[in-house]
This record gives structure tokens, C-alpha cells and sequence, in this order.
């Protein structure tokens, strides 16, 4: 199980910051920008291989769950 910042919208922030810079402003000048989406990931099959149970609430919360 992890919770960790969602990488497309990580890349669509790269991207943005690289228009900034294509379009003349200096990389020392943009401010830092930190992750404001995350992600809960749960892999039941490690779980189960782990022998712990996750429960069905924990479950229907995460954004994917790895079967």
C-alpha cells in the first residue's frame, strides 16, 4: 500500500514550468511548487501473500487497487 503523489499531474506541472522557461522567464525565478494531488494504492495480492487483510472500506477508498 502506498500514498504518493499522482505523476501525471507532476508531469503536467513540468510541463508548464518549461513553457515558463521556453518563453523567456528564468528558472531561478519560478517558485517551488509542491504535489497537491495524491494517489492510495493497495496491491491485495502482497497483501494477501503477506497474509494481512485489508479491509473492503480501505479498498473502496483508494484511488486503484492491484488484484
Amino acid at each position: 500500500m502506498t500514498y504518493t503523489t499522482n505523476y501525471y499531474d507532476v508531469f503536467r506541472r513540468q510541463g508548464l514550468f518549461i513553457d515558463k522557461i521556453f518563453k523567456g522567464a528564468k528558472p531561478g525565478d519560478l517558485p517551488v511548487q509542491q504535489p497537491t494531488k495524491f494517489d492510495l494504492v493497495i496491491n491485495l495480492k502482497t497483501a494477501m501473500s503477506l497474509g494481512l487483510t485489508v479491509p473492503l472500506t480501505l479498498q473502496v477508498a483508494a484511488d486503484e487497487v492491484i488484484e
